[in-house]
């Protein structure tokens, strides 16, 4: 019996089931699901958004990167949500004592629900090393029928698969920016996306914002870059938290003028 564990959809990967593009991969009533992995812990290129849940006195606690600007969304949640926390550890810690990618794939298929059709892979976590990286190569090769996805600031190994090994057409991947390799971005021209604190802000760059995923997980889009709004819980009185504050409050004033239908 192994602890590792598949995650169903959370709110924002659900907004996939209402892409009409990715439909065929949800016939036959397949689900969208994600496998995620100890923040921080397990982001070796990890810069911007470094953060990672810590034990401090018997409590979870939050720890920020020295280079931090704003705060991984998903460490907050292991901060906060005990039963989260343990299922990413437990993830993390089966597959990184194995000794090989075949090893790791064979666990991944072993645990991977009958019904997948997506997989957002790392909600939370990135790929830890290589031969982790390729076991989702292999995992992906084996499954032409279920499509996957995932951000990553791992673009080392990125790379080094697509020059040795290739990469599968149902992987679909994004250079997170943000990392400590961001030179292999444009040295390789790879699809990217960028966080970015305000709509202007995406305007600004020429870049659409993904609000529900599906530019990071549509085939037909794999060239294209994209923003992504800053969400997630900030430290206290920095740009972030003020950014995320100023984004509420445009929503709210939103909300607000929104006109009630004729009836």
């Amino acid at each position: 019996m192994t602890d590792i564990k598949f995650s169903n959809a959370n709110t924002k990967i659900k907004k996939l089931y209402k892409v009409a593009e990715l439909s065929p991969w949800l016939s036959n009533k397949r689900k969208v699901y994600s496998f995620d992995l100890l923040s921080g812990h397990s982001c070796p290129f990890a810069s911007d958004c470094l953060s990672k849940a810590i034990q401090v006195d018997g409590k979870r606690k939050i720890k920020d990167g020295p280079n931090t600007k704003f705060r991984c969304f998903s460490a907050s949640q292991e901060v906060v949500y005990t039963n989260t926390y343990k299922r990413r550890k437990a993830n993390f810690e089966s597959l990184r004592h194995l000794e090989t990618s075949q090893d790791m794939a064979k666990l991944i298929q072993s645990v991977m629900p009958k019904n997948t059709g997506i997989v957002r892979i790392h909600v939370a976590g990135d790929f830890f090393n290589y031969k982790y990286f390729l076991a989702w190569i292999k995992t992906a090769e084996r499954n032409p029928d279920t499509l996957f996805y995932a951000y990553t600031k791992s673009l080392v190994f990125w790379i080094r698969a697509m020059e040795s090994h290739g990469i599968p057409s149902n992987l679909v991947l994004t250079a997170s920016r943000g990392g400590r390799r961001d030179d292999l971005i444009d040295s390789y021209q790879l699809r990217a996306s960028i966080v970015v604190f305000s709509e202007q802000e995406a305007e600004n760059k020429n870049l659409v914002i993904d609000y529900d995923d599906s530019h990071a997980a549509r085939p037909d889009l794999s060239g294209d870059s994209f923003a992504l709004l800053i969400h997630g819980v900030q430290q206290k009185g920095s740009e972030a938290a003020d950014a995320l504050k100023t984004l509420k409050r445009l929503e709210k004033e939103k909300a607000k003028n929104i006109p009630f239908p004729m009836r």
